[in-house]
């Protein structure tokens, strides 16, 4: 979410469906309602007894608060230098292989939201349910979800040969910012350049380099697998004016506050790097994007080192969020070639060890929400404060922090521990509606989440086909960078 966006008239709700500094709020009008490393056996002997209820069930929030706050030790715990790189090899998950009942049933469930909300006139997929409007972050979500859905045998072959063309022609042809880039938001019908909350009036306000990184990841993976759709993707990147998203080995993106063009470098330690990583793949010059060590330091959080970036919104007015989603996608879709897998470990070691402290399920990230403020960012460690759950504007909202059902099963296929069997089997026992996943369960309210997007079911199918093909997605497509 940028700086300059601007909240809908108070009857609208807003929603939004973010993945980096820079993606997508989307407006609903007049809804009264929501759309709806241990050994593997003792694993699941210790999973199969925990009940939903008990694993929902923490102390009081007042005091879990308390535990949050003196969690922070600074300077935390850093890495040695030998465990500061990316693996020579891409990483494989233990476990993964033939996906079990559950899993097939929970992929199926994912697919529906796709079903729901997929525009046949133009290939795109809405990115909140029911609301006609999509950013590129959420299509590549979206494109995720589809050749998730054929690998997964939920759509045919012709099914998908017909949807995965229909979107790619779109994106070739799309109306793009100032003739270079695709806006940020769009009309998922009409293709029309909007802003955020709107579907009518038609109106330019920049991209973003995080978005269109993700993308470019899923155009590679598309065209590598399916070798017929190729020059569809390679059309849909000449379709762009990509020396635009870098300069001098950094990821740039735009924003028009007050009728002015602002052009800034973009991105924070996590998505910066997993976004800079798929511009790598087409050729760009993303060195300095890629340095996961320039901005890091570490926030010692329940006695975990965790890694984030200095550059903070006082020091650089951006916030420096950490989170899961970013670790999670770079481990599916790379095998960790953009950020070292200890930086994944300890983000994750972190949320356990508070679950350990607070017996609170803890997996959290920026997602919607399905209340105001609408949109918030689940963060570890966010501008100095511990377990913050924030919005771009820096409103704090810890009441609304949420268990995110996308990180959950996500965390569970990369690292298939205990504790992501808990959280796997928190999500499959109360996150399910009759149009896919909810996005979360919320900590304080002991309710869930009821928002449904494109990006949580999308990331929740992704992450079964990785499982499913026992290889990071771009090792198993074939993906050969330039």
């Amino acid at each position: 979410m940028t700086s300059d966006f601007e909240p809908p008239p108070k009857s609208w709700s807003l929603l939004a469906s973010v993945g980096g500094v820079v993606t997508s709020v989307i407006a609903i009008a007049g809804l009264n309602y929501w759309s709806g490393h241990l050994s593997h056996t003792s694993i699941v002997q210790k999973t199969e007894i925990l009940k939903a209820k008990s694993d929902t069930s923490s102390q009081e929030p007042i005091e879990v608060a308390k535990l949050d706050n003196q969690s922070l030790v600074l300077p935390g715990t850093t890495l040695p230098p030998s465990q500061l790189t990316t693996a020579k090899t891409p990483y494989v998950a233990p476990g993964v292989g033939v996906l079990t009942p559950k899993e097939i049933a929970i992929a199926n469930q994912a697919w529906l939201y796709f079903q729901r909300n997929w525009n046949d006139e133009t290939g795109l997929v809405n990115s909140v349910d029911g609301f006609a409007s999509v950013t590129m972050w959420d299509q590549a979500a979206a494109c995720a979800a589809l050749v998730s859905a054929r690998e997964l045998k939920i759509v045919s072959a012709t099914e998908f040969d017909a949807k995965m063309s229909k979107m790619l022609q779109t994106l070739a042809s799309i109306p793009l910012y100032k003739g270079e880039l695709p806006n940020k938001v769009y009309n998922s019908k009409t293709l029309i350049p909007v802003n955020y909350g709107q579907l009518e009036k038609r109106e330019e306000i920049g991209w973003s380099a995080i978005d269109l990184g993700r993308l470019a990841i899923w155009l590679k993976i598309v065209g590598a697998k399916y070798p017929q759709l190729r020059p569809q993707t390679e059309a849909v990147w000449k379709h762009w004016r990509v020396t635009r998203l870098t300069k001098n080995g950094q990821m740039y993106g735009t924003a028009v506050v007050k009728g002015k063009e602002q052009y800034k470098q973009e991105g924070r330690l996590g998505y910066e790097n997993y976004a800079a990583y798929g511009l790598k793949l087409w050729g760009l010059d993303v060195k300095q994007a890629l340095n996961y060590q320039s901005h890091a330091a570490f926030a010692n959080l329940y006695g975990k080192g965790v890694p984030y970036d200095q550059r903070n919104y006082e020091n650089s007015g951006a916030n420096n969020y950490v989170l899961s989603e970013p670790y999670i996608l770079d481990g599916i879709e790379t095998g960790f070639q953009a950020l070292p897998k200890t930086y994944a470990d300890r983000v994750l070691a972190a949320q356990e060890a508070r679950y350990q402290a607070t017996n609170q399920l803890t997996a959290v990230t920026e997602d919607n929400l399905d209340r105001p403020p609408y949109f918030v960012y689940g963060s570890l460690f966010v501008n100095g404060e511990p377990w913050a759950t924030i919005t771009d504007t820096r409103e704090k909202h810890n009441n609304l922090r949420f268990l995110s059902a996308k990180a959950a099963i996500g965390w569970h296929v990369l690292y298939n521990t205990a504790y992501t069997h808990q959280l796997f089997n928190f999500v499959q026992t109360n996150l399910k509606s009759e149009q896919g996943w909810y996005n979360g369960f919320y900590e304080s309210l002991k309710q869930p989440n009821k928002s449904l997007t494109a990006n949580n079911n999308g990331v929740i199918l992704e992450s079964l086909l990785y499982k499913q093909v026992g290889k990071p997605l771009t090792v198993w497509s074939g993906v050969k960078a330039q």
